[in-house]
């Protein structure tokens, strides 16, 4: 046999071509190791398919992984496995550390609906859940420039890349870059990107050229007003709206709230009575036209009885969403949603219908924000 054949050889065969679906490229567009998570998890699904339990329950051990996927370590793997299954899809994979023949081995359960729904999003949520998971890339002209603090912080990472040769001479030019960054004396905050950040450290959505940002709740409560507006045009049987431009809808909020005088809210309260209005609720479609009425519509609306009678759900709502892994996580939840997380996951709410699944959040939540006020009223 020539030597000529071996190579051909060793290039054949399912068990030497690492093939990546392209929604899986997709969904992780804008990573700077986008082939190695896509290859990771295109394996761990295929595995699942391969579990003898009835309880979806599987494991594959970190080398294993690496050898499929194209020879990465066993500590390359873990930190790919941790970043798609906490931070890039939570809420899709359940994980713990089983003993296989005496061993602890890392077991994986993924819920089928979450993944689908994360991979193929519908129409209506595909902004929030994209922009909300990972790093926003810069083709992406309505989100340009928006993106979290952690992203940020994770894309000055140097990738790890290992299945395409030209992603190394990234690599490089990341370290040069680095290198002359610091030979220069300049640091990241004297960059207008970081120098935004620093003036504005709780803005999670943000634009610093056009100089638009919001903060958590900023993008809570645009994220119910967009809710309210997909109801609506379900309501009324006309073609989906076009998803907003989250950074500005968080920072018409904000200048509501920093500049108005508002607080979220009256936001949410007078949004609620524009939306069941029959002439308002098509007139009134954002953040940036609610503001620009907002004396004319509390003249004409505030005196309906809904007006007092209405709820805040923003929080309970944007917990769920952050719960269900279509919307970004926050680090500081607060009391009542850690709480309501952790029923809720006991419960088994993440695989369950998602009709039936915020129901039940909902109900939950009202239960321990009841538990929560009668214990500070003891």
């Amino acid at each position: 046999m020539s030597r000529i054949f071996d190579v051909v050889q060793a290039m054949s065969g399912q068990k030497n071509v690492i093939a990546i679906p392209r929604p899986y490229l997709k969904f992780f567009k804008g990573e700077q190791q986008m082939h190695a998570l896509a290859a990771v998890l295109n394996q761990l699904v295929f595995w699942s398919g391969c579990s003898p339990r009835d309880d979806g329950w599987f494991y594959k051990e970190h080398q294993e992984l690496g050898d499929e996927v194209g020879g990465l370590s066993d500590d390359q793997v873990g930190r790919l496995v941790d970043k798609i299954t906490k931070k890039l899809l939570p809420g899709v994979f359940d994980t713990d550390n089983r003993k296989v023949n005496g061993t602890p081995v890392k077991h994986y359960r993924i819920h089928e609906d979450a993944l689908i729904a994360a991979i193929f999003p519908p129409e209506l949520d595909s902004a929030e859940s994209r922009n909300g998971n990972r790093e926003v890339t810069e083709t992406d002209p309505q989100n340009r420039g928006m993106e979290t603090a952690e992203s940020r912080n994770e894309s000055r990472e140097v990738a790890e890349s290992y299945l395409y040769p030209d992603q190394h001479t990234d690599q490089n030019l990341q370290i040069k870059k680095d290198s002359l960054s610091q030979n220069s004396g300049e640091s990241s905050d004297e960059h207008p990107e970081g120098d935004f950040l620093s003036r504005h450290p709780d803005a999670v959505v943000y634009n610093a050229t056009t100089r638009k940002w919001g903060s958590q709740k900023d993008l809570d409560c645009a994220g119910w007003v967009f809710s309210r507006v997909q109801e609506l045009h379900k309501k009324l049987g006309v073609a989906a709206p076009k998803q907003p431009n989250w950074t500005d809808w968080a920072n018409e909020i904000r200048l509501m709230v920093d500049i108005d005088r508002r607080t979220h809210r009256e936001i949410c309260e007078l949004f609620k009575q524009v939306n069941m209005d029959q002439f308002w609720q098509k007139n009134v479609l954002s953040p940036r036209k609610l503001r620009e009425k907002w004396d004319e519509l509390t003249l004409k609306l505030a005196s309906s009885p809904e007006a007092s009678s209405h709820q805040d759900h923003t929080e309970r709502d944007a917990a769920y969403r952050r719960f269900i892994g279509s919307a970004l996580p926050t680090n500081n939840p607060s009391q009542i949603e850690t709480q309501v997380r952790a029923e809720a996951s006991k419960a088994g709410l993440k695989s369950s219908k998602p009709e039936f699944a915020m129901s039940r959040w909902n109900s939950i939540w009202k239960d321990v924000a009841q538990r929560q006020q009668g214990g500070k009223a003891a």
